[in-house]
């Protein structure tokens, strides 16, 4: 009997072994692109795998899936976009892969910003606008993962935290420079949020949407603005061709103050591989742009 007793335990103990993993497989997350990736990410920790789309220094508004996007969609249980019309392939490929994924929209709740009549995407280069997406996606995740509820929510308040204390260190970097002392030059018209939330003003060659491209007359004339208004900084982004600001740079004799991250972060070992680090990042070119200027 106690033999038997003991084959039965271990039995019951190989059973479980085995039945184990299939109870505490993570859930398999999807997010359009790498900033949205890495917000998904803060807030799962390790109760998800988290698989993003538009992968870093890539630009998800010429983005085409492929068949490894279709593939990660339909396994997914959960699908995070950012919305406001910045992943024009989204809703096609979501739709043909047949999933059964739950899906959110991380802005809801923004107030969106509007660039010559069209919206525009880029509501996470403001930092009050991420605690937004942080908000949304915890509370998405805790509704398809009712059990870690609480773990999600932790997650993001303390992440929350991290993001207001950079948001007030920003208005106090930005508000100690002059007030003429703020147009700033890139490639595309990526960083309206940024602007309104901390008073600066950006000026683009291009659109929100890279796609586009400007008429030599359009070129002429903002190079003639440039000419005219004192411009603190012209950067280059890493998700474009830098063509444009390099001829900007000839024509007007500005020099380029070095590469913002818009739309993507960096590949690992660069300088924005997460949220955060992206944002110090793009301050601290910002920032010293304005200073020798001022």
């Amino acid at each position: 009997m106690k033999r038997l007793l003991s084959y039965l335990a271990v039995y019951a103990l190989s059973l479980a072994v085995f039945i184990a993993p299939a109870h505490a497989e993570k859930l398999k997350v999807v997010a359009s692109f790498s900033v949205l990736g890495d917000m998904v990410q803060q807030v799962t920790g390790d109760h998800a795998s988290v698989t993003t789309i538009v992968g870093p220094d890539a630009d998800a508004h010429v983005y085409t899936p492929n068949a490894e996007d279709a593939r990660a969609v339909t396994q997914a249980n959960v699908i995070f976009v950012n919305g406001l019309g910045f992943e024009t392939w989204s809703k096609t490929l979501i739709e043909t892969s047949g999933t059964k994924a739950k899906v959110f929209v991380a802005t809801k709740g923004i107030t969106p910003l509007k660039v010559d009549g069209e919206i525009d995407p880029h509501a996470w280069n403001a930092l009050p606008n991420g605690v937004i997406y942080i908000r949304n996606i915890a509370k998405a995740m805790g509704e398809v993962d009712p059990k870690n509820a609480k773990t999600y929510q932790a997650n993001a308040t303390a992440y929350i935290a991290k993001l207001e204390k950079l948001h007030k260190s920003t208005i106090a970097q930005l508000s100690a420079l002059p007030k003429d002392n703020r147009t700033i030059v890139t490639a595309h018209d990526a960083f309206g949020y940024l602007a309104n939330a901390y008073q600066l003003k950006f000026l683009a060659p291009v659109g929100i949407d890279t796609e586009a491209e400007p008429s030599a007359q359009q070129l002429a004339k903002l190079i003639d603005q440039l000419k005219r208004e004192k411009v603190a900084g012209l950067f280059v982004e890493n998700i474009t061709s830098p063509a444009l600001v390099e001829q900007i740079s000839k024509e007007t004799g500005l020099k380029i103050g070095g590469r913002l991250f818009s739309d993507a972060l960096s590949v690992k070992g660069g300088p924005a591989t997460s949220y955060l680090t992206m944002f110090e990042h793009n301050l601290g070119v910002i920032v010293k742009a304005l200073s020798v200027q001022s």
